[in-house]
């Protein structure tokens, strides 16, 4: 049953979709019913908003579904960190190159972070700085208007 698929897929899911992802990634195989009862702890949808939102991510096959003894069991066909990754550089793809250091700044700033991943993100930072430009030019637009923004 464990199908999850190693390349990134194109992310073209809602927030509430999101939300399904995380209760699915987390416990690997789930029922509609498991689904629904932890999502109405977190939010006040309906069953039929849930259980569409579910169809939804089937049909997109971010998530699979098997029946066994008479129900159906979802699973991720997606690997969460991939996920998450192709999303993240997707919405990053869409800023102004100038300033995406900015934005990765506020972002670090005003989450919370583990110990661990603040040292990580140390290490990742020391090996960019070795090859890093002066400036990142802006590529809001065509080439020739650069030192616009």
């Amino acid at each position: 049953m464990d199908t999850v698929k190693k390349e990134p897929k194109k992310v073209e899911i809602s927030s509430a979709e999101w939300q399904i992802m995380r209760i699915v990634w987390t416990l690997k195989h789930v029922t509609s019913s498991e689904i629904i009862n932890l999502m109405q702890k977190k939010q006040t949808w309906s069953d039929s908003t849930i259980k569409t939102l579910i169809t939804r991510l089937t049909k997109k096959e971010f998530l699979s579904r098997e029946k066994e003894q008479g129900r159906y069991i979802y699973s991720a066909t997606v690997e969460e960190q991939a996920t998450m990754n192709e999303y993240a550089n997707s919405l990053f793809a869409d800023f102004c190159a100038h300033k995406s250091g900015s934005v990765l700044n506020e972002l670090i700033d005003s989450m919370e972070i583990s110990q661990a991943d603040i040292k990580m993100l140390q290490k990742t930072l020391d090996n960019k700085l070795a090859t890093a430009p002066e400036h990142v030019k802006c590529d809001c637009l065509p080439d020739g208007c650069a030192d616009m923004c």
